[in-house]
């Protein structure tokens, strides 16, 4: 690999000929190789549409020439759409405040601009990656910014039409099963009959509940520090950045955000991430939920519960032929397991904040993103490969109930608790069902019993 020296206030550095970053990322990379984990491509494209709009705004006000911001916005937007995306190498491990992730941005930005302009990339001229792209900004308000706009994009287009998807693949379940009656089940054991649709409603409200409840933080998502630079007080930012930087990326996103109300809370605290990860674990227990019963009203087919079929994606075993596994819940399980783990490392990032500074904002971006991200991917997943093909084996359901000592409980108004327990006891002992024992008793006639059970 060949080599070219830049320089930076620290010195001279060796960055890679093709790398369009330059001497402070690269002194990122040599020191923090820890995980080889880099923030996501949603997060540095939030940071871009910042520093486009950062840059336009700027020249609107007089702070920055029309080519210098022509050339910065051609960069941003070319970062925007992913052709950079291999350029942004920081470790996700690195300094608390992204400091070395948002010079990263500038540095490629400003490299790019430089080549736009000259011909030539790398460099600090004409555009400096400080100076220029990084003007009237600090990554003390730009990387909180970040977060925000990349979780609320990304719920936006990603997580709220996979919920949707995932909420009307159930719903419809729950329509066609509505005349199915199955044994309902408390405590693993046999409870009192309802109807198979009854069961995939309560699933469908549960992912409903879940969308509503990430609309309620997507208020708090809206409110950007942008314009707070070092501490929240605004120095060396020009009065009306803030106010037009933030509308342009509405603008832009076809989003509505908004100046934080207290940028002094919207630096120092992260707690929008963390309530927003809050609801994110929350669906997370609900998809668990509901695959698991799945997977368990499906199991068998033959030796388990089988009051349902799921498609049969792939063979389930190595070893035993014919075997089939169901692996889209299996999956669906999984990836819950990992939203509610990030739920934890974003709880303690959030603890990070000290004074006016949280300093663990790329570990917070990283997994709240990754929340987002597998919650979307997983429920259009579980949607598409797995409930939209469920049937319902009526036959078996409907023999579960005849079978069910339970059904004794439907007796209880009218011939009392302890007579109804008897007869539970007895259909137990004998195998017979309640209702042959019900009606060789002759406790009720057999229009009331059809009418009972």
């Amino acid at each position: 690999m060949s080599f070219r020296e830049e320089k930076d206030t620290m010195g001279t550095v060796r960055v890679p000929e093709d790398a369009y970053f330059g001497p402070q990322t690269q002194r990122a990379v040599e020191n923090f190789p820890i995980s080889g984990l880099t923030l996501p491509a949603a997060f540095m494209h939030a940071l871009a549409l910042i520093k486009q709009c950062a840059a336009r705004v700027n020249s609107e006000l007089g702070l920055l020439d029309a080519d210098t911001s022509k050339a910065i916005s051609q960069a941003a937007q070319e970062v925007m759409d992913g052709k950079f995306d291999n350029q942004f190498v920081v470790d996700v491990f690195q300094t608390g405040s992204g400091t070395s992730t948002n010079m990263n941005m500038n540095e490629v930005i400003a490299s790019r601009a430089n080549e736009i302009i000259t011909g030539k990339k790398g460099g600090q001229k004409p555009v400096h990656p400080h100076d220029h792209v990084n003007l009237g900004q600090s990554s003390n308000d730009v990387m909180p910014s970040a977060i925000h706009i990349a979780a609320l994009i990304s719920i936006k287009k990603d997580l709220m039409p996979s919920l949707d998807l995932l909420h009307k693949a159930i719903a419809n379940k729950a329509v066609e099963f509505d005349q199915i009656k199955k044994i309902g089940r408390t405590h693993l054991q046999d409870a009192v009959p309802m109807t198979l649709g009854d069961e995939f409603s309560g699933y469908a409200r549960q992912i409903e509940l879940g969308i509503e409840r990430v609309k309620t933080v997507e208020e708090r998502l809206a409110e950007l520090a942008l314009g707070g630079t070092a501490v929240g007080t605004g120095l060396n930012t020009h009065p009306e950045f803030s106010a037009k930087a933030v509308a342009l990326i509405s603008n832009y996103s076809d989003l509505t955000f908004k100046p934080a109300k207290n940028r002094f809370e919207a630096q120092a605290a992260r707690d929008a991430a963390v309530e927003t990860s809050g609801a994110l674990k929350t669906i997370a227990v609900s998809l668990v939920k509901i695959a698991n019963d799945v997977r368990w009203l499906a199991s068998g087919p033959h030796c388990g519960l089988g009051e349902i079929n799921i498609p049969a994606l792939q063979p389930g075993s190595s070893i035993m032929p014919g075997k089939v596994n169901p692996v889209i819940p299996e999956a669906v399980i999984q990836a819950a397991a990992q939203v509610a783990g990030n739920d934890t490392t974003i709880m303690l990032g959030g603890q990070g904040g000290n004074f006016e500074l949280n300093a663990m904002l790329p570990v917070i971006a990283y997994n709240l993103l990754q929340s987002i991200s597998l919650l979307a991917t997983t429920s259009k997943v579980f949607a598409e490969k797995c409930i939209r093909g469920t049937t319902a084996n009526r036959e078996v359901c409907e023999a579960y109930i005849a079978k069910s000592l339970a059904l004794a409980t439907g007796l209880v108004p009218h011939i009392g608790y302890d007579r109804a327990a008897a007869i539970a006891k007895k259909a137990h002992e004998t195998g017979k069902t309640i209702r042959e024992i019900a009606s060789q008793e002759g406790i009720l006639s057999e229009e009331a019993l059809n009418k009972l059970l």
